[in-house]
């Protein structure tokens, strides 16, 4: 991230890491390779759902959500972000990202919603509709950081979290 993504060449990472180009290609294809792989890590930790026993719902929502936020300023959110707008240039890189970080992140975003519904009590609602609340619950902060380059502040962790609760009640009282 010091060089930026196009300052980022094999043989500058070869260098840093004291191995020959060889090396590298032996275990990636290309920066974009080993930047998803390293994403793919410090991802998997950082954006862990997790519930605390003695929180809400909205409370755990939210602690979720400001992990997203916190996540966006880290080194591996800068890649994240990075490696996105790589994706807007590149096709291999859309697809690359769409299949792998992405896909598997949104699957821990769906289970991770989908549970913490169902252990606070929070209405069960289809799968559709889950899948539409993770949409709204990671739409706006994701708009605010890539769009408009903003910080995501607390505001608007809190409103999200609400309102994804106040849908997901919504929805499940209107499901026949």
């Amino acid at each position: 991230m010091e060089r930026g993504f196009t300052g980022l060449t094999i043989e500058g990472i070869a260098q840093r890491a004291g191995v020959a180009k060889q090396t590298i290609y032996r275990w990636w294809n290309s920066k974009v390779d080993i930047l998803l792989d390293t994403l793919i890590d410090d991802a998997r930790e950082a954006l862990e759902w997790r519930t605390d026993e003695s929180a809400s719902a909205e409370e755990n929502l939210a602690s979720h959500l400001r992990r997203v936020a916190d996540f966006f300023e880290e080194p591996a959110g800068q890649v994240l972000r990075a490696l996105l707008g790589q994706a807007q240039l590149e096709s291999d890189t859309a697809v690359s990202l769409r299949e792998g970080f992405l896909k598997e992140q949104r699957e821990r975003d769906v289970t991770g919603l989908r549970e913490l519904l169902a252990h606070d009590h929070e209405p069960v609602v289809d799968e559709r509709t889950l899948d539409h609340l993770v949409d709204l619950l990671l739409g706006p902060l994701y708009y605010r950081v890539l769009v408009f380059g903003a910080a995501i502040d607390q505001e608007l962790v809190d409103t999200t979290a609400r309102l994804v609760l106040t849908l997901a009640r919504e929805s499940s009282s209107a499901s026949p």
